[in-house]
């Protein structure tokens, strides 16, 4: 069974909260269920976004949809849990973002739209949000037991320099057995 949108979920969560200042948020927890005020039903979110000072908070949404964008349907539904649970608004996550209906339905009921590349991992992201972009690199470095080192020494003879290589003590324009 194919979990990777449980990955991109945590990762969604995990991401925001290391940058939570940034979406004026103190902090972003995980996965939990909310109450819902007007409906009186519980609703499992992906992850929520705590004000400073606890408050307030916004839902947090993650759908790692990578053929097609969101629709309006599916940002209404979270329109509507931000509704019944009087939050303060939404963050959406995804690849590839709203379609045109979904995106006049994020901006009537503050819902931030967040692009997070579907492959990511917590030390390569690309996270970008309003006009900001977050960007997560890593690389890697292989060391073998091979090393060729070259040193230049001035020749004790001519006083020009000569770069020595490996044994190779001899200085080549005065004599083949002169010693540096």
């Amino acid at each position: 069974m194919d979990r990777k949108w449980k990955t991109y979920e945590e990762l969604a969560a995990y991401l925001l909260n290391q940058f939570a200042a940034e979406f004026g948020l103190s902090r972003v927890e995980g996965k939990q269920a909310v109450q819902g005020q007007r409906s009186g039903t519980q609703w499992e979110i992906d992850a929520k976004g705590v004000r400073e000072g606890n408050q307030g908070f916004i839902i947090v949404e993650c759908r790692r949809y990578t053929t097609s964008k969101l629709n309006q349907e599916k940002v209404g539904s979270l329109a509507y849990r931000i509704t019944d649970t009087e939050a303060e608004g939404g963050i959406l996550v995804s690849p590839l973002g709203l379609q045109e209906g979904a995106r006049k339905i994020a901006e009537a009921e503050n819902i931030l739209e967040v692009h997070l590349a579907p492959n990511s991992t917590p030390q390569d992201f690309t996270l970008q949000f309003l006009n900001k972009i977050m960007i997560g690199i890593t690389d890697s470095i292989t060391l073998g037991d091979h090393a060729e080192v070259q040193v230049s020494t001035p020749r004790k003879k001519c006083g020009k320099e000569v770069t020595v290589k490996e044994n190779d003590s001899t200085c080549p324009d005065c004599s083949p057995k002169q010693i540096l």
